[in-house]
């Protein structure tokens, strides 16, 4: 996503009290997108997209969370839009893309694809990648399959995709320190249900009974939001829950347990042995000190893989992009791009 990369980077080191600096940036000005539409990525999938800031500036692509989200407002304002081409599209079956909620056809190395091919349409040389949760997932399985498309990369919340991370999410580390909502989403399913979760809320969540499904979507969007912030009250999750678009909670739980129950459709330890494939690319890594849903163990582990690697350990922070410590690392970061 970006043309010209920086000519010198930083000696790179775990960097465990935030973002170094105690200058504070603003998040830049809101935009609106110079141009919108949609782009037909296969027989079946159509993917939105828009494009935002200066046509002729350094192209960065917005890979959104999930899976199962989409992009929004807030994703422009971390780029300096006189200087950045910002790309930023919905995933397949996401957000504006059609058709809504589609699994069909959907899968990691599709995702991929979609992003050399939306590169491609727009005429676009070498990119940065700017990723945050499954978008750092992604944003790695595009790196190691096309790195010398790649110029940089930011990656917020790094995802691995790996059993140790999907056990410590689905069974086992979450529950030591969040035991109650654990046991709040466990109550969503039926009393019979004793298979490992993944495939158990997936098999509700396309089930016959809409009420199931319904209870099973909101029960799992509760439980990522409450565990995702460091200060989120169960007053606040239940009122997300209640204000959150039906489709959005329908495709973030649907997507997320598809995807889980599918190992991502990547080899184990897969996107950590490949990484040596980015080896020459600079990526700045951020990744908040308690955050439940991406334990920094795998920002550091990828970080001593990638010798042009920088880590930020944000404190006080856990998983939200919006937490203030990282959302002050990451318009750092991308200040090193201008």
């Amino acid at each position: 996503m970006i043309l010209i990369l920086l000519s010198v980077m930083l000696v790179l080191t775990v960097n465990c009290s935030g973002s170094g600096s105690t200058e504070e940036i603003e998040l830049w000005p809101e935009i609106e997108p110079f141009q919108s539409g949609h782009f037909k990525v296969s027989d079946v999938h159509e993917i939105y997209y828009e494009l935002c800031g200066n046509p002729d500036g350094k192209p960065v692509f917005v890979l959104h969370g999930g899976p199962g989200a989409a992009c929004s407002p807030y994703y422009r304002r971390f780029f300096n839009p006189d200087k950045f081409l910002i790309v930023l599209h919905d995933q397949r079956g996401c957000g504006k893309s059609r058709p809504f909620a589609e699994l069909r056809e959907n899968t990691t190395q599709h995702l991929v694809e979609d992003i050399e091919r939306l590169r491609k349409h727009l005429e676009l040389e070498k990119i940065v990648l700017f990723g945050g949760s499954w978008g750092t997932t992604l944003g790695l399985a595009y790196g190691e399959t096309y790195p010398d498309n790649v110029a940089g990369m930011v990656l917020r919340g790094v995802f691995l995709a790996t059993k140790d991370e999907l056990d410590h999410y689905y069974h086992g580390g979450v529950s030591l320190f969040f035991p109650e909502v654990y046991e709040r989403l466990l109550s969503a399913l039926p009393d019979s249900e004793k298979r490992p979760l993944p495939d158990a809320f997936l098999e509700q969540l396309q089930g016959k009974d809409p009420a199931l499904r319904e209870r099973c979507g909101v029960a799992w969007v509760k439980y990522e939001a409450r565990i995702g912030g460091l200060e989120a009250s169960d007053d606040w999750v239940d009122d997300l829950a209640k204000s959150e678009d039906a489709g959005f909670i329908t495709t973030l739980a649907l997507f997320e347990n598809y995807y889980m129950a599918n190992g991502c459709f990547l080899e184990e330890g897969q996107l950590l042995d490949n990484a040596d494939r980015i080896k020459d690319v600079p990526v700045f890594i951020v990744n908040g000190r308690y955050d439940m849903v991406c334990p920094p163990v795998s920002a550091y582990q990828l970080h001593r893989r990638l010798p042009k690697s920088e880590l930020v350990i944000a404190e006080a922070a856990g998983h939200w992009m919006g937490e203030k410590s990282i959302e002050q690392a990451l318009l750092k970061a991308m200040r090193k791009y201008e």
